[in-house]
């Protein structure tokens, strides 16, 4: 299980620097303002119809609650950033624990 932590944290980090090269580019083809694309924007750019499918089944199997506040803030953040904070906290959680020697007097 820890294999598969830590591959797909991997994955998800590639992922996070092919989002940022993609916003430095637009940065510099854009003269040097910043700019930065939100990971809805860009889903939506790629499968439109998944993500409408995507806000439907949230609203209906967990509630409004869980889009309108949590998720949509989350759609709002940078792609780059979303992917990064995700694979660096599964590949933290697929480590290899240090082992801990306890000595009994």
């Amino acid at each position: 299980m820890r294999f598969v932590l830590r591959t797909l944290g991997i994955w998800l980090l590639l992922l996070a620097m092919v989002a940022a090269v993609v916003d430095a580019t637009k940065s510099l083809a854009g003269g040097g303002a910043w700019a930065v694309t939100p990971l809805g924007e860009q889903w939506r750019q790629l499968f439109p119809e998944m993500l409408d499918g995507f806000r439907q089944w949230v609203i209906d199997t967990v509630g409004d609650w869980l889009w309108d506040p949590i998720l949509l803030s989350i759609l709002a953040a940078p792609t780059w950033v979303v992917f990064g904070i995700l694979g660096v906290f599964l590949y933290w959680l697929g480590q290899k624990r240090k082992e801990v020697e306890v000595y009994i007097n």
